[in-house]
């Protein structure tokens, strides 16, 4: 985490409130995610890539276990990523972020290990399981309603001067969650199509744009619920869409409730994905089962989804197919009910 800031994505930072400054229309190179995988070597693990028996002849399944990551998902490689580059000042006034929970855990690790002071809101439907892990790394928690988050985030920024590190609307964080495509290229070079989850679009940003400026043919999907769909409807109408966070609250894929992209993802996804599909609630249920017991990994429903999507839409190309276990952190209960098929 020595390394120095990167020029653009110091410069394409844009500001500290949520959505703020020009950074929209810049897109992370894959120079700035090669950067980041040596920004942040040896403080993430290189997840490994699992073959399933779920797949086609034709297109083979292979799982990115992200659900085996340091805190349970890939947030932490952007988390720690963005908070290697602030500066001097920045790092004294902390950090403040909104989450349901993986970008909080991943925020919270990376400043307590650069001892950086950490706020944290979170929607108050947040489980358990995550509100915990997320104290447990020395951070401030602060629950609120879903819809009041980013409102709050601002009062807070504002009230304490913390820095805004977003979930996923940051060059930072977009270039620390590129660094899962360059892993996926790095074990599986004949690698046809990538599977991915879409909340805010971090991820799928990322692993775009670390994939496709040397491996054009593979084509890259995104994968949301059909309760929380405001890209896929966006990606249809060519018109970033935003949906209201009681409508994106109802899916089980809590990790996935944000009621749109960010502004700097939508440029990237526009540019860089293929398509966009959606998957049902029963779809993430199954998928969810089905990666535990094939990939003998535990995944929450929101990791389950690119798995759902392969399965629910199956391969446009041939050849082998990965899907991203974003996370597994999962409460005990649901995951009692997954297996049990209820």
């Amino acid at each position: 985490m020595d390394l120095p800031p990167t020029d653009s994505l110091r410069s394409a930072r844009g500001g500290d409130l949520p959505g703020a400054g020009d950074s929209a229309s810049v897109l992370v190179s894959r120079a700035d995610i090669v950067a980041a995988a040596q920004r942040i070597d040896g403080a993430i693990r290189h997840t490994p890539m699992l073959s399933t028996t779920l797949g086609s002849d034709d297109a083979p399944l292979w799982v990115k276990a992200e659900c085996l990551q340091i805190g349970g998902a890939f947030k932490l490689r952007g988390a720690l990523n963005a908070i290697s580059l602030l500066d001097a000042d920045e790092r004294a006034r902390g950090v403040v972020t909104h989450s349901s929970g993986n970008h909080a855990q991943a925020l919270a690790r990376a400043a307590r290990l650069a001892g950086v002071d950490a706020t944290v809101l979170m929607p108050q439907q947040t489980p358990a399981v995550k509100q915990r892990a997320t104290l447990a790394q020395g951070a401030r928690v602060v629950l609120v309603d879903i819809a009041d988050r980013v409102a709050e985030t601002e009062r807070i920024q504002a009230e304490t001067g913390a820095v805004f590190i977003s979930p996923y609307d940051d060059p930072a964080i977009i270039a620390g969650q590129g660094t899962v495509g360059l892993e996926i290229l790095a074990d599986l070079p004949d690698v046809a199509n990538v599977y991915v989850p879409v909340s805010g679009g971090g991820l799928l940003s990322g692993v775009a744009a670390a994939i496709k400026p040397v491996a054009a043919h593979v084509r890259i999907v995104g994968v949301e619920p059909e309760l929380a769909g405001d890209l896929a409807e966006g990606f249809a109408s060519g018109t970033r869409a935003v949906w209201d966070t009681a409508l994106t609250g109802r899916t089980i894929a809590d990790g996935l409730r944000t009621p749109s992209v960010g502004k700097a993802n939508w440029h990237h996804i526009m540019e860089l994905v293929d398509d966009v599909v959606t998957v049902s609630e029963d779809a993430i249920r199954s998928a969810m089962r089905a990666v535990i017991l094939d990939a003998r990994v535990v995944c929450e429903p929101s990791g389950a989804v690119a798995v759902a999507g392969y399965l629910e839409h199956g391969s446009v190309s041939t050849g082998p197919a990965v899907a991203v276990l974003s996370g597994g952190n999962v409460e005990p209960a649901l995951l009692i009910d997954v297996l049990a098929g209820r």
